[in-house]
């Protein structure tokens, strides 16, 4: 009897730490970007990873020197963002944007948070996810 009601507790706490996982394993906005700054990148959208827990849109732009550099601009889910009216199709590789994005607070240069995203045919996207 007693042995059954520890295998209960040890079922119980094994789930628990199981789900909690995937909690631990997430990180939140303020932890890696910093929201109170901002910086801005006009590029050719290489690619776009529509993917949970975050989309992805990769960002080639030419630096000061006229090397190609190589963003990478985090944002929410995709449950989130069809919720605020876009789809992956609005998204297109090849397309020449300009994104607003918070830089990241480890000072990874190539990497930001789409804050948002202007096109060349002059409409904005702006991704409004709370972290402001």
């Amino acid at each position: 009897m007693i042995r059954r009601k520890y295998s209960g507790i040890v079922l119980a706490v094994v789930c628990g730490l199981a789900a909690a996982v995937p909690a631990l394993a997430h990180h939140s906005f303020s932890a890696e970007f910093d929201g109170s700054k901002t910086f801005v990148v006009k590029g050719v959208l290489t690619e776009v990873v529509w993917t949970n827990p975050h989309i992805y849109l990769y960002l080639d732009s030419k630096g000061a020197a006229g090397k190609v550099e190589h963003y990478a601009f985090s944002s929410g889910p995709p449950s989130a963002l069809r919720r605020a009216g876009i789809k992956k199709a609005d998204f297109k590789v090849g397309d020449t944007v300009t994104i607003t994005g918070a830089p990241a607070k480890d000072g990874t240069k190539l990497l930001g948070w789409l804050k948002m995203i202007k096109y060349s045919d002059g409409h904005v996207f702006v991704y409004r996810d709370g972290s402001e």
